[in-house]
């Protein structure tokens, strides 16, 4: 299932289903989404703040179904990650959003909703910039324009120039569904109801501010649940902060993954700009996609919006 495009003129929904943003920011990027040509209904809640959640679970919980009821709402997204969105999973009726399909986008905490609505719902989301995040990075705009304005058809998604990718595959090619965003976030939901599946999937991950002893651990308890065994390959994004001044009793971010992942000789995909850092390309949760293990590219095999 995909939602309606997005048209200039129509209205998204702002949630704050994790973490508390500064109303001035708020405000401020409000001001350049109307200018884009969209019109903008807040959450009801989107001003909490209690500790470092943007209000209290029901009413983040209440505010992001509400989005979902409105049929005056045609997208809905959330304005930035932080910590939260998992304690509001238990209170969320997917039948809500499976009755009323619409855009979702988010990142990074918001991966735990993308992956659950994807496989309840079965409706493809969008790991994509939040409302808070850096749009005047051109190419992280045109990249979230396009997912939720004009791709109704297959198309390609692929690093932008200067950026390549590192590729390890015996295949020339892999397809599957396209799953996963913040490894974090995919390590902790394991043994819960919403953990991900990863069964010939093809999985994305990346993170930021982690040490590699930190990923090393994640990725081994991806290991020992069989979860990475499972996939059918994997794209690693953007890695921001995940070194350390010194490696006297580390390895390195490279020999984690080398040992976690590349071990396991599935085709992989290395630095593909999606994550916490810029350009940050916006990729499609919960669609088939055939991954190039050559060139890196991604190609969409379907519209993931009508």
């Amino acid at each position: 299932m995909i939602a309606e495009r997005l048209k200039f003129g129509d209205t998204i929904g702002l949630v704050s289903p994790a973490g508390a943003d500064n109303p001035d920011s708020i405000k401020k990027s409000i001001s350049f989404f109307k200018s884009l040509g969209f019109n903008i209904k807040e959450g009801e809640h989107i001003y909490d703040k209690y500790g470092y959640f943007a209000g209290n679970d029901k009413d983040r919980a209440e505010d992001f179904t509400n989005m979902f009821l409105d049929e005056d709402i045609d997208m809905v997204l959330c304005i930035r990650g932080g910590y939260g969105a998992m304690r509001i999973l238990p209170l969320i009726d997917f039948n809500v959003i499976r009755e009323n399909p619409k855009i979702f986008a988010g990142f990074s905490d918001i991966t735990t909703l993308l992956n659950t609505i994807s496989s309840k719902c079965n409706l493809v989301t969008f790991h994509s910039p939040m409302f808070n995040s850096n749009f005047s990075d051109k190419i992280t705009l045109e990249s979230f324009l396009y997912s939720i304005m004009n791709a109704y058809n297959p198309y390609d998604i692929k690093n932008p120039e200067g950026f390549n990718t590192e590729c390890f595959s015996n295949v020339p090619s892999i397809t599957g569904e396209l799953v996963g965003g913040n490894l974090a976030l995919i390590s902790s939901t394991l043994g819960t109801p919403y953990e991900i599946d990863t069964k010939n999937k093809i999985l994305f991950i990346e993170d930021v501010s982690e040490e590699p002893y930190r990923i090393d651990r994640m990725l081994t308890q991806l290991i020992l649940s069989g979860k990475l065994q499972q996939c059918r390959g994997f794209i690693l994004g953007q890695f921001t902060n995940c070194s350390l001044p010194h490696y006297e009793r580390s390895l390195t971010l490279k020999e984690v993954i080398e040992d976690r992942i590349l071990s396991l000789n599935k085709p992989t995909v290395l630095n593909f700009q999606s994550g916490h850092s810029y350009p940050k390309l916006t990729l499609p949760i919960g669609a088939q996609i055939k991954l190039d293990c050559k060139s890196g590219i991604i190609h969409v095999l379907h519209g993931v919006i009508n």
